[in-house]
C-alpha cells in the first residue's frame, strides 16, 4: 500500500485520523525540526532481525525513547538482534529507510514480521502518530486502531514495556 491507499483504507473503514503533511524525514533528529500537532505521540519505528536471517521484528516506541537490542532480547525471548537491510526493508515492507512504519506490515504478504509496541502509546491520550508508508506525513490515529488493523492483516502482535 502506498500512502494515498492507506488514506482510502483508514477512510473506508471510517477509522478517526488526522494527516500532518510535512517535509520529508528520515530520522528522528530530523522529525524534531518539523512542526507536528502531538510531538509527544510521534513513533519512532526499528525494523530488525534475527542474527539467522529468520525472524523479522518492527518495535515501534514513542519518539524520545531508546531501544536497547540486548535487553529486547531478553525480554522478549528472542535470538541475538541486528537492524535489517535495506534490501529486506523493501522486499518485505516495501518501504524505505525512514519511511518504517507499522502500516508497512500490511506490505508483509507472508505475515513473517513480529510486531511489537510500547504499551506507553496506550495510555491517555491512546493515539500516536506513523508515516503512511512514506516519510512525507505523519497519520495521527488511536493506538487500539491501529492494533485491530494489524491484527485482522494477520502480523502478530505484542504489546510490551520497552
Amino acid at each position: 500500500m502506498n500512502k494515498q491507499e492507506i488514506y482510502d483504507y483508514l477512510n473506508s473503514r471510517d477509522i478517526w485520523h488526522e494527516i500532518t503533511e510535512h517535509e520529508a524525514v528520515y530520522n528522528m533528529e530530523e522529525v524534531a525540526r518539523i512542526q507536528l500537532p502531538y510531538p509527544e505521540q510521534e513513533a519512532k519505528n526499528l525494523f530488525v532481525r534475527d542474527d539467522k536471517k529468520k525472524n523479522y521484528y518492527l518495535i515501534t516506541v514513542k519518539g524520545e525513547k531508546r531501544v536497547d537490542l540486548k535487553e529486547f532480547r531478553s525480554r522478549n525471548n528472542t535470538r541475538r538482534l541486528g537492524f535489517a537491510s535495506e534490501s529486506d526493508l523493501m522486499e518485505i515492507l516495501g518501504l524505505i529507510p525512514g519511511a518504517v512504519t507499522p502500516f508497512g506490515l500490511l506490505n508483509d504478504e507472508e505475515r513473517k514480521v513480529q510486531f511489537f509496541l510500547d504499551r506507553d502509546f496506550l495510555e491517555e491520550p491512546g493515539f500516536l502518530g506513523i508515516h503512511p508508508n512514506d516519510n512525507t506525513a505523519t497519520v495521527w490515529l488511536k493506538t487500539r486502531d491501529m492494533l485491530e488493523i494489524l491484527r485482522e492483516h494477520g502480523n502478530p502482535v505484542n504489546v510490551v514495556e520497552i
